[in-house]
């Protein structure tokens, strides 16, 4: 299983051409499991125009598996991602990316992404990275 991040979904939504989109659409069209995580699905539907953009889009994303954070040790990992990226010198711009990563890192899945903040995030913690 592939966790495919905001960064990337926005650009599938949207028709833009990039490695990880195309990758993306590859996963989708080859029935290859993809997943995102639920503050994924957040991102991806707050950024959507109008509210019927927002269900079609919705329906369409819960076919995918959705990993959850789960109880507070995901909460408390993602605290301790955050915290070893700043011991290494690594500043993570949004606290959310380690809200994605820590369900990531619990079920050993790597993440396609277009944000240089998990590939950051990734040199300092056991995230692991889709790497082609």
């Amino acid at each position: 299983m592939i966790v495919v991040d905001t960064s990337v979904w926005i650009d599938v939504l949207n028709g833009s051409s990039s490695p990880q989109a195309d990758r993306c659409v590859e996963l989708i069209e080859s029935g290859e499991p993809a997943a995102l995580t639920d503050v994924i699905l957040t991102e991806v539907l707050q950024g959507l125009r109008t509210e019927r953009e927002a269900r079609i889009v919705e329906r369409h994303l819960r076919d995918f598996p959705i990993l959850r954070l789960e109880g507070l040790e995901d909460f408390v990992l993602a605290a301790d991602l955050y915290r070893s990226a700043r011991r290494a010198g690594v500043t993570i711009r949004k606290t959310l990316d380690c809200l994605i990563a820590a369900p990531c890192i619990r079920v050993g899945a790597p993440l396609l992404h277009a944000d240089a903040d998990f590939d950051r995030l990734a040199t300092c913690t056991p995230l692991r990275i889709w790497g082609g």
